[in-house]
């Protein structure tokens, strides 16, 4: 029991998907169309990732990445680089796998170079910068996703509806940097490159080819939407069970179980009649703070799904479900992947993550929270 209670403490996200799961059994009974319902194809993504970037991470595939952030000379510009690569990767393999890539990386620079004290602040930083640049496409979050595909809209007129907020957001993100580095914007920046990452073996060639060939399908996968993507997942397995199935013993499943016990909330209380009645009555015209607070809950994709139906503005509500990640771990899943990688290289530190994503992510909100609530209103 102590082991548990360690555990549980330690991974501070699952023990508190797992109470609102609980939680929410007790207001819907668990049923055959409550796990029917629940989003197996976020899930299936999101395990194909973590084996495969978990492969790229044991056989240094980021190696040439890693090299070439090596030639920069600032702490000020390659925190930029980095920051912008998760702002525009966002857009096109979705927040959480821009944060998967870039977060390690950025933890492997900064330790091989001695900046630690720069690893929180600036993936926090990345992980506002994984929101905010992913808005801007249909396909950048699953919340777009799912309100592009019930807006009706051609995917430019969508992009022009949230170009105004992906704008500022890319401003804001410069300044916050200058901000962090006003002391000495050409803070030097050199690594060691033997401290950062080990020279590719040819006996181990096939599976680097093996991963990136993976790694292509996964993302083909997500930008197409297909419906097909449970191949893809038997793809994955396959082709990991002949390379090195010794991978899967370090696949993060702590996250899997996270996301899926999150789903398992948003949908028993979705189910809910008295829920959806009250809802019925109290959104519509309120849009924005509603998914805004709600986001706090159960996160912003579910809270799109439960309010989409009693909503009477759209745009606000796509404005405050891009904005609610902003608040807390728990507005976006994406960062509550960010804790998860974080807390995995560091353990015992998550409230030193939580307290200095808090101070930096409530900033970044102040100042974007009332463009997006008067933009919501034109």
């Amino acid at each position: 029991m102590k082991k548990i209670l360690c555990f549980l403490k330690k991974e501070l996200m699952l023990s508190v998907s797992v109470v609102a799961a609980i939680v929410s059994l007790f207001i819907t009974p668990p049923s055959a169309d409550l796990i029917k319902n629940v989003d197996w194809h976020t899930l299936g993504t999101l395990f194909m990732m973590l084996c495969v970037l978990e492969g790229f991470k044991r056989e240094n595939i980021f190696r040439p990445l890693l090299l070439w952030c090596t030639r920069f000379r600032t702490m000020c510009s390659l925190s930029l680089f980095l920051i912008f690569g998760v702002f525009f990767t966002s857009m096109f393999v979705t927040n959480d796998v821009s944060l998967i890539i870039f977060v390690p990386l950025t933890i492997i620079l900064f330790k091989g170079a001695g900046r630690e004290k720069y690893i929180l602040p600036v993936i926090t930083l990345e992980n506002i910068a994984a929101i905010r640049g992913s808005l801007l496409m249909p396909f950048g979050s699953p919340q777009n996703l799912f309100f592009y595909g019930r807006f009706g809209i051609s995917a430019g007129k969508f992009i022009i509806m949230m170009a105004p907020l992906a704008g500022i957001s890319a401003v804001l993100l410069i300044i916050f940097v200058l901000v962090l580095y006003r002391t000495d914007l050409k803070e030097n920046y050199s690594a060691d490159v033997s401290h950062i990452t080990d020279d590719w073996e040819d006996k181990y060639r096939i599976r680097r080819i093996s991963y990136i060939a993976l790694f292509l399908m996964v993302l083909a996968v997500i930008v197409t939407r297909t419906s097909y993507w449970y191949i893809a997942v038997g793809i994955v397995i396959a082709v990991i069970l002949i390379v090195n199935r010794e991978l899967f013993k370090h696949v993060d499943y702590v996250l899997i179980v996270t996301f899926f016990c999150f789903f398992i909330f948003s949908e028993s209380i979705a189910a809910s009649p008295a829920i959806s009645s009250f809802l019925s009555k109290a959104v519509a015209g309120h849009e924005y703070v509603w998914i805004l607070a709600l986001s706090q809950i159960i996160s912003n994709v579910p809270s799109s799904i439960v309010l989409y139906p009693f909503s009477t503005n759209n745009m606000a509500l796509i404005y405050g479900a891009d904005t609610a990640g902003l608040i807390s771990l728990i507005g976006s899943l994406a960062s509550v992947i960010n804790y998860r990688i974080y807390v995995r290289e560091y353990p015992g530190k998550g409230k030193s993550f939580i307290k200095t994503f808090t101070l930096i992510s409530w900033a970044f909100f102040a100042l974007v929270v009332i463009p997006g609530y008067l933009l919501s209103r034109m």
